[in-house]
C-alpha cells in the first residue's frame, strides 16, 4: 500500500460526512432551526478527523518530507495552496463554532451564519479533495523511493495511534482546569 492510500480512504469518509451535512442543511432550510448538538458533532468530526487527523498527516508528515525535496515550482505552489486551504477550513470551522455558541444562547440570527459556514465547508471540501486525489498525490509520488513511502506509511499509522491519546489527554486537562476554577470559587 502506498502512503497516500490512507489519505484517500479518509477522503471518502469526509465526503460521506459532507453528504450527511448537506442533508442536514436542507432540513435547516425547511425547519428554520438547527440542533446545536448536531453542529457540535459536525465540528468535532471536522476538527478531530478532517483537520487534526487527516490534515495533520498531510502537513506534519507528507508536506514536511516534501519540503526537503527539490519540488517543481508547480508542485511547491500546489502544496502551499493546500496548506492555505487547510487554514481556510480551520477559520470557517472556528466561525461555525462561534455562530453555534451564539445560537445556543438564543441569538436566532446566528442561524444564517451557521448555514453559511456549513455550506462553505460542504462546497469547499470536494474541490480540495479532488485537487489532492487527482493532481497533488499522483504528482508528488515521484519524490519518494519505495522505502521512503513505506516509512511515511508507518509514520501515518503511528500518527493515527497517537491522536486518540492527544484527544483524550486534552479532555482530562479540560476537566482539571475546570476543577481548579471551581475550587477557587
Amino acid at each position: 500500500m502506498q502512503a497516500r492510500n490512507p489519505l484517500m480512504i479518509e477522503h471518502r469518509l469526509i465526503e460521506n460526512m459532507l453528504h450527511h451535512l448537506k442533508h442536514e442543511l436542507d432540513q435547516v432550510e425547511k425547519t428554520k432551526s438547527i440542533d446545536p448538538y448536531l453542529v457540535d458533532k459536525a465540528v468535532d468530526f471536522i476538527r478531530v478527523y478532517a483537520d487534526r487527523t487527516h490534515h495533520g498527516k498531510e502537513e506534519d508528515i507528507l508536506f514536511r518530507r516534501l519540503q526537503k525535496k527539490k519540488l517543481t515550482d508547480i508542485d511547491r505552489q500546489a502544496m502551499e495552496e493546500l496548506v492555505e486551504e487547510h487554514v481556510f477550513s480551520r477559520k470557517t470551522t472556528k466561525a461555525l463554532i462561534q455562530a453555534n455558541e451564539r445560537y445556543r444562547k438564543g441569538d436566532s440570527s446566528a442561524l444564517d451564519e451557521i448555514k453559511t459556514c456549513l455550506k462553505t465547508l460542504i462546497d469547499f471540501y470536494p474541490k480540495h479533495i479532488q485537487k489532492e486525489d487527482k493532481v497533488f498525490f499522483p504528482a508528488t509520488r515521484i519524490y519518494f523511493s519505495d522505502e521512503e513511502d513505506k516509512a511515511m506509511l508507518a509514520a501515518f499509522w503511528e500518527f493515527d495511534r497517537m491522536i486518540i491519546h492527544e484527544k483524550y489527554g486534552a479532555v482530562v486537562k479540560e476537566f482539571a482546569l475546570k476543577g481548579r476554577q471551581e475550587s477557587k470559587v
